[in-house]
């Protein structure tokens, strides 16, 4: 239980942190291997990613989180699924533009239980102007950046351009100079500054174990979205810029998946709590998605929780997750116990359009 009181002793769990998920499960799902017939652990967050794992095709994906916030998120998307056609999935959640999610939130709601209920019905005005995946802390930080402070900034023309297809070559030369100007990178010293992120964005408590700069890591992950990738494809970067998906949606959310998830909702199991809840039943996994859980703890914790999941891993089990600002890998005295999949890592991370993160991690349990 050492992780859970440490960042509960921090953090506030009762509203809404993450209202969708800024992790790309496209590299999460290549990551976790084959699973069909296994049994999945994935964190909570928005539910996005646990949702993405069932295209994976496993017996049950086991859905922990410390928030009820957190869970409520997902608890709503199960009823969207089950209740809206895709279209009217993409409205309700902000993805496309809409003038009926108040209608669309109550059939989403209609099968739920009456805390779940009660959750969302008391964001409904927030839910109509922004979508349920817009009311969270993290999505109204980067709102309020892209109302009020990116207009001084950048046009609408050059923000638009961003989103052209290009290659590599031509897409460093716009950054270069059409992008990366000095009132740009101004804007990122100041609103991703530690100060600012942490009042506003996330979390303080998350920053306690984070070295250098905010804003130096979150420029070179920008240049990466950018340039290194196509952001033409990239579902979070237009997020940021323009408040919806545009035409690229995150792995969860795409019409191709949309009747499998649906068909496989049921396999879903949600266990509130933290990642104690399930490895102190004594069940194995066969897969485990992390999101970057371990960069809030500190390293003696962290080694705590890691040895306890490496207890509740099948052999050959794939420990998947992130690192944003804080460097974490399996500690050296359990170095034994897994095999860092380095050719998996660096094939994916090149891939990664959730841009935020500076290191992708896949680490599998030995047999």
């Amino acid at each position: 239980m050492a992780a859970r009181a440490e960042i509960e002793a921090k953090a506030s769990f009762e509203r809404i942190r993450y209202a969708q998920l800024w992790e790309d499960a496209d590299v999460l799902t290549q990551a976790l291997g084959a699973c069909a017939g296994g049994t999945l652990v994935s964190i909570c967050s928005a539910g996005d990613n646990a949702l993405a794992m069932l295209t994976l095709d496993p017996a049950r994906v086991v859905t922990v989180d410390l928030s009820p916030a957190q869970i409520a998120c997902l608890r709503l998307r199960i009823g969207a699924f089950s209740e809206l056609t895709h279209p009217e999935f993409l409205e309700l959640m902000g993805a496309r533009p809409s003038t009926r999610r108040g209608m669309l939130l109550s059939r989403a709601l209609a099968g739920q239980d009456a805390e779940t209920r009660a959750f969302w019905t008391a964001l409904e005005h927030d839910v109509d102007r922004h979508g349920a995946g817009g009311v969270g802390k993290f999505e109204r930080y980067f709102r309020i950046f892209r109302k009020w402070l990116l207009p001084l900034v950048h046009g609408r023309r050059t923000l638009d351009e961003v989103f052209v297809p290009r290659d590599r070559a031509a897409r460093q030369a716009f950054y270069d100079h059409r992008f990366d100007s000095f009132r740009w990178r101004l804007l990122l010293n100041v609103f991703f500054s530690r100060f600012v992120m942490g009042r506003m964005g996330r979390d303080k408590a998350f920053f306690d174990h984070v070295e250098g700069s905010p804003a130096a890591h979150v420029a070179r992950r920008i240049h990466h979205a950018a340039v290194e990738t196509d952001p033409a494809g990239n579902p979070y970067l237009h997020w940021i810029l323009h408040g919806t998906h545009g035409t690229a949606l995150p792995t969860a959310w795409r019409r191709e998946h949309f009747d499998v998830i649906r068909s496989r909702l049921d396999r879903l199991d949600i266990r509130p709590g933290s990642l104690e809840a399930f490895v102190s039943t004594g069940e194995r996994a066969d897969g485990f998605n992390l999101s970057d859980i371990f960069e809030y703890m500190s390293p003696a914790v962290f080694a705590q929780v890691y040895e306890g999941l490496l207890d509740a891993a099948a052999p050959g089990a794939r420990l998947v997750y992130w690192n944003m600002m804080v460097p974490r890998r399996v500690p050296p005295g359990l170095a034994a116990r897994v095999i860092r999949r380095r050719e998996i890592e660096d094939r994916l991370k090149a891939q990664d359009k959730a841009f935020f993160y500076s290191d992708f991690v896949v680490e599998e349990v030995a047999g």
